[in-house]
């Protein structure tokens, strides 16, 4: 095939819906058991899905039920525990020093054989920020410059390796290739390093860079580093206005547009019939807590507290502050003032269109339905792949793979089989060169 179809489960809780933990059919294992994530990552990895990704939360959001392991040691165990899927990992350039990030992502790559990504994330969370130290968040743009030199940092520090560095000479005592070594250092406004890494470059030369701001600054980041673009939108029309920009911002860097993947968030409730998906969508709705969701959304808006709006009274515009002045992510609060402006729901009609996936496209039908609408996006110019975000897990996830991924197969977009080994080979990323020489 000359375009291939890509697929990145998100694994998160139980399931995306808010009340996934409450249905019947969500895992009864235990959010901190390895055993769940290696369960679904091996069963995605039966799916043929290209990676699996796990976001991070960086501060306790209360309730409990969307609490998870750290990512980058839930890694390592899946690393071992898989042996073709991509494997990816959310880490912050604001609350990490770029030395450490780089050698445990290293290190990740040398362990999976090739496979790690790694999500960029600014994190925004005031609660966060205070945990590592800071009386308030950092403001949005200086998030953005610290993550711009953290990349030069970190990349600096993975090409401070040539890629036949270690030659492993017993007879003549030699371990390294003379001079294949170089410190790498970096200074500037916001990190003094000094390098080289002391973990030698991986299988595929740096993970894959992931993001997934769509603000104006995240977009121009994106288009700037990254390889793949998780994205989250409530309508096709707004997922290929935002396609199209994307892919124009990656030219206009001087990049190849096929070395920047798009890949928006999507949600469906899937059954044999249109009526028996809405119901499982009905149920999971009635099961969903509306002080849950305002506790949800007023993070999404910086810790706006919501609570004095009735539940029952059509919003305004005006009920929200303006998205420009959230130091958040302004991507998904200019996402939730789109739905108030355009429908003009009542704050428990929006709570509950949050609930299925935090702002991105949720959707209820029959197998076929679901695979049509995929093959739709990415024939149309709208998606490159969809990164899957089932509303319980693993439930939804075995009826897709087992049901809509041989659809998709049929259609002649998605693979039969794996034809790599490395998350590069799997997204068809070219795996980049070593600035050593």
């Amino acid at each position: 095939m000359s375009r291939e179809l890509h697929l990145n489960l998100f694994i998160n809780s139980r399931g995306h819906h808010e009340a996934s933990w409450r249905h019947p059919d969500a895992s009864d294992l235990a959010l901190t058991d390895i055993h769940y994530l290696q369960g679904l990552t091996q069963r995605a990895e039966e799916g043929l899905f290209d990676s699996i990704f796990l976001a991070d939360q960086l501060a306790f959001r209360g309730g409990g039920a969307s609490l998870s392991l750290e990512p980058l040691t839930s890694l390592a165990a899946l690393a071992v525990s898989t042996n073709n899927i991509g494997l990816i990992a959310t880490a912050s350039t604001t609350y990490t020093e770029p030395f450490n990030l780089a050698r445990q992502f290293a290190s990740l790559d040398h362990i999976s054989n090739g496979r790690i990504g790694w999500n960029i994330v600014t994190s925004w969370s005031a609660p966060a920020a205070r945990n590592y130290g800071y009386a308030s968040q950092i403001s949005h743009a200086e998030r953005y410059a610290r993550a711009d030199e953290f990349m030069a940092v970190t990349r600096s520090l993975w090409d401070s390796w040539s890629d036949d560095a270690i030659i492993d000479d017993r007879a003549n005592g030699k371990y390294l290739k003379q001079n294949s070594v170089r410190e790498g250092g970096h200074e500037g406004t916001f990190y003094n390093v000094a390098g080289p890494l002391n973990v030698p470059r991986g299988p595929q030369g740096w993970p894959v860079l992931v993001q997934a701001g769509s603000s104006d600054t995240g977009r121009k980041f994106a288009a700037q580093h990254a390889e793949a673009v998780f994205t989250a939108h409530m309508e096709k029309s707004s997922a290929k206005a935002f396609y199209s920009d994307l892919k124009s911002l990656v030219k206009a860097e001087g990049r190849d547009e096929k070395q920047c993947l798009i890949l928006p968030g999507l949600s469906p409730v899937i059954a044999s019939t249109d009526a028996e998906a809405q119901q499982f969508r009905d149920e999971l709705n009635n099961l969903a807590d509306p002080q849950e969701g305002l506790i949800s959304l007023s993070a999404r808006f910086g810790g706006t507290d919501f609570s004095h709006l009735p539940l029952d009274t059509p919003l305004s515009p005006d009920d929200f502050p303006d998205p420009s002045t959230v130091e958040a992510a302004r991507s998904r609060t200019e996402v939730i003032l789109g739905v108030v402006r355009n429908e003009r729901p009542t704050m428990r009609q929006l709570l509950s269109k949050l609930a299925g996936a935090r702002g991105h496209y949720v959707v209820s039908g029959t197998p076929e339905h679901i695979a049509d609408l995929i093959e739709d996006w990415f024939i149309d110019g709208v998606a490159d792949g969809i990164n899957l975000m089932p509303p319980v897990l693993p439930k939804m996830l075995d009826v897709f793979i087992d049901e809509v991924v041989p659809l998709l197969q049929r259609k002649g977009i998605f693979r039969t089989e794996y034809q790599g080994n490395t998350l590069r080979d799997h997204y068809g990323l070219d795996r980049p060169d070593n600035t050593f020489a």
